[in-house]
């Protein structure tokens, strides 16, 4: 009879142990993710419509499983979002529920895409932008209030000032409700461009010296605002400051900005101990995964540093003409820029930077695969080229015909 006792004792406390232990795990990691097995797959955040496994192949060099996750953040989001191969073979219906989604990366060029997007593209409603006012009203036709752009220059910075992939896929939705005044669903088109890292970290610097800041971003995460991030600066801004003080701040954004703003945080805690040397080698590896995931997964995406290519993908994707060419911006001052530096700072913004160099020679790939694609499928591929590189001579061949 004791030993009964002793062993139904034995297993009470066993029981009493594990329901402890559960409730501390519980309360310390408070979301399925933070309990995710080492080899879940990374998959994105929102549902895509798309039945197609094109986009999958596409991701040409990531890897098709995590580790781990650091800190994850509970975060699901609904929403529908189309690849480029369905983009480019259903098409972008205006006139319906399908909704470009402009993703602007600072310093990479994306004010002048931003005005193409309202200004230049040759449409039978183009946006209505009136004169002495920065944004444009790109209604569908025949609606007062729908918008079929979501971006700077038309809708505003309505999920924050520079909002990042994780931003805008958490708000998105319920800022078009909020604006146009009913909650529907639709189809969205995301889209961004990317610069070569080292061109647009020293870019990104001189704009500081001079006195930006973008103090007012929201860098929401996880159904959080994180707005207790430190400042590499005293006082209101960091103007004047010198590259290699700029450089020396760890907790710095400007680092591989391109990488952070394409991934998605939460699967790496968000901004909780951002930059920090525990785990970081890990954390560095999921956000570029994430990064090279999700650009695969845009309907488009450019290169500052390839304008005609990147033009060209955009026209074909969407089956959009813009009326003005996109233009090759000269790298001179860039190179000049360059020049001024020594060799161990050139250094040191490169590894700083890595992630993004990695990024980016992804995007380079994938970049190209999709241009030959298209070029491929484009039975009139000579003439929309020209049209492209050569605007003026091909309104004259145009004419003559």
């Amino acid at each position: 009879m004791k030993h009964w006792v002793k062993m139904i004792r034995f297993i009470g406390g066993l029981c009493l142990v594990t329901l402890l232990g559960i409730a501390y795990v519980s309360y310390h990691c408070h979301n399925s993710l933070c309990l995710a097995p080492e080899h879940s797959s990374l998959s994105p955040r929102y549902s895509v419509s798309s039945g197609s496994s094109s986009r999958g192949s596409e991701i040409l060099s990531s890897p098709a499983s995590m580790i781990k996750l650091i800190g994850g953040f509970a975060s699901k989001i609904n929403i529908e979002s189309v690849a480029f191969e369905e983009a480019y073979d259903l098409g972008f219906d205006i006139t319906s529920r399908d909704v470009i989604v402009f993703l602007h990366i600072q310093k990479t060029g994306g004010t002048t895409f931003g005005r193409h997007l309202v200004r230049d593209l040759n449409l039978e409603n183009p946006c209505n932008c009136p004169r002495k006012r920065k944004r444009c009203d790109c209604f569908r036709p025949n609606t007062v209030n729908e918008q079929w752009l979501f971006s700077r220059y038309s809708t505003g910075w309505k999920c924050g000032l520079h909002a990042d992939w994780t931003e805008l896929t958490d708000c998105v939705e319920g800022a078009l409700d909020e604006y146009e005044g009913s909650a529907r669903k639709r189809r969205y088109f995301f889209i961004t461009v990317l610069r070569d890292p080292i061109h647009r970290y020293l870019s990104e610097f001189r704009h500081v010296q001079r006195g930006a800041t973008w103090k007012s971003a929201r860098h929401w995460c996880g159904g959080q605002e994180f707005t207790s991030l430190p400042h590499c600066y005293k006082g209101s801004n960091w103007t004047g400051v010198e590259l290699d003080e700029f450089m020396n701040c760890s907790y710095n954004l400007a680092h591989n900005r391109q990488t952070r703003m394409l991934a998605d945080l939460t699967l790496a805690g968000c901004y909780t101990g951002y930059n920090t040397t525990a785990d970081q080698l890990e954390r560095d590896r999921i956000l570029l995964q994430s990064a090279k995931h999700n650009l695969a997964s845009m309907a488009y995406f450019g290169l500052t540093e390839e304008q005609a290519t990147s033009q060209y993908i955009f026209e074909r994707t969407f089956h959009l003409d813009f009326a003005n060419p996109f233009d090759q911006a000269n790298a001179t001052l860039s190179a000049q820029a360059i020049a001024e530096l020594t060799p161990v700072q050139i250094e040191r913004v490169r590894q700083l930077n890595s992630l993004d160099n990695e990024l980016l020679e992804f995007a380079r790939q994938l970049l190209d695969k999709r241009f030959k694609m298209l070029k491929r499928r484009d039975p009139h591929f000579k003439r929309n080229w020209l049209r492209v590189i050569h605007p003026h001579k091909s309104e004259r061949t145009t004419e003559t015909h």
